[in-house]
């Protein structure tokens, strides 16, 4: 007898990506990035800018199967903001992977965030990484990883070039508008996404697709829609088939929504085509205040984060 699709799909997880896919969720994340550090410089004054918390949670999907949820909660005060991301993969994924982990970034913002501490923990059945950070003006004066990347000889090496002028993959989620300021203009996702993780240097090439309206738990109204392209820079294999997968990959979107009373927006629905089906991170419920602060939503999310400041900052 043939495996049942939902066996195939556990197959191909413990097979391709099991061991890494709680900390591929959080990454996948980028899609809503910021602005490049090439893009014109924000005109409105940083004293018009208002302070609130934000709390989304998610569904995770593939290929048509839930398998997890994550949450999204950030901290935004004038020019400042936390922002913290945990998945948990669930159900069958789950008790065969055990999958799940949890990230925060701080820092500043005006046309895009420049994190200032950045750090990641996933854990799985059998192993876990954590990952931290230290910047200072959009590069990296301190990192750790544990345990230690392998020595790979096919690996393209990342140079102190690489991780200057970048973000993070959380400070990613937080998109600043550009021009006007208006939070539903088109221009909002014309940008690319200077990302590094601590291993690896990539870009996230946004493009404006379309507007269209949304209706969930918390938030009614237009979200923007954009389409993404990944383009691996350094710390990848390129000859992997994932990484031509991905840089082939035409099926990738994310949709952005503003958060009510600031000029920032964060994403409601991501996308992105895999090697064994789409895998969907999209908005279940949404929550708001209008007063932000050091605790509430964003600080309890990341509770089990490893603490982004190195010895030394």
């Amino acid at each position: 007898m043939s495996a049942t699709p939902a066996h195939r799909t556990i197959k191909a997880l413990t097979k391709h990506a099991a061991g890494r896919l709680a900390c591929g969720i959080l990454a996948v994340a980028v899609l809503a990035g910021p602005a490049d550090a090439a893009s014109r410089a924000l005109r409105s004054k940083r004293a018009a800018a208002a302070s609130a918390t934000v709390a989304v949670d998610y569904g995770i999907n593939l290929a048509g199967l839930p398998i997890g949820t994550a949450r999204l909660a950030g901290s935004f005060d004038r020019d400042r903001y936390v922002m913290d991301v945990s998945a948990v993969l669930t159900g069958l994924v789950g008790a065969i992977t055990g999958g799940k982990g949890s990230a925060r970034a701080s820092g500043t913002f005006a046309s895009s965030p420049q994190p200032g501490a950045f750090a990641i923990a996933t854990h799985t059945a059998n192993s876990g990484i954590a990952v931290r950070m230290a910047l200072a003006h959009g590069n990296v004066v301190q990192s750790e990883i544990t345990p230690p990347l392998i020595d790979m000889q096919d690996r393209v090496p990342v140079t102190a070039a690489h991780t200057r002028g970048i973000i993070d993959p959380v400070s990613a989620l937080l998109m600043p508008t550009q021009g006007r300021g208006e939070p539903l203009d088109p221009d909002n996702c014309n940008r690319t996404l200077p990302v590094f993780d601590g291993a690896t240097r990539f870009n996230v090439v946004l493009s404006y697709a379309e507007t269209r309206p949304v209706q969930k738990p918390g938030y009614v109204g237009p979200v923007l829609v954009c389409n993404a392209r990944y383009q691996a820079v350094a710390g990848h294999r390129p000859d992997r088939p994932g990484v031509k997968f991905m840089e082939e990959n035409r099926e990738m979107s994310v949709w952005l929504a503003p958060v009510e009373g600031t000029r920032v927006l964060i994403p409601l629905r991501i996308s992105v085509l895999t090697t064994i089906g789409s895998n969907i991170i999209e908005a279940t419920r949404w929550t708001q205040s209008g007063t932000a602060g050091t605790s509430g939503t964003a600080g309890a999310a990341g509770a089990s984060v490893a603490q982004a400041s190195l010895p030394g900052q």
